[in-house]
């Protein structure tokens, strides 16, 4: 009886953890299959890079609203301590 019970219970067990493991197969190809589809037909868009020229004056300096933008960037992760003391082209 206390036999029959476990069978029946390590069989109901291995039928529930066979269709989970197959459900998260179909998941993952279905989720493999879309990723290549949208690859394929939707392509991330190319945003063309800005010329550092532009951002640079003649002297090497940094654009005013360039430094303003990092100033105040730096200052909101910072929480207003941290200031830019050289801006330079990596």
């Amino acid at each position: 009886m206390i036999t029959n019970d476990i069978f029946g219970a390590l069989q109901l067990m291995v039928v529930g953890m066979l269709t989970v493991f197959c459900i998260l197969l179909i998941v993952i190809g279905l989720g493999t299959l879309l990723i290549k589809l949208v690859n394929k037909y939707a392509p991330e868009e190319v945003v063309a890079k800005q010329p550092v020229s532009t951002l640079m004056g003649a002297a090497g300096q940094v654009d005013a609203t360039v430094k303003a933008v990092i100033d105040a960037t730096i200052s909101q992760i910072t929480g207003g301590k941290g200031t830019a003391s050289k801006i330079t082209k990596l």
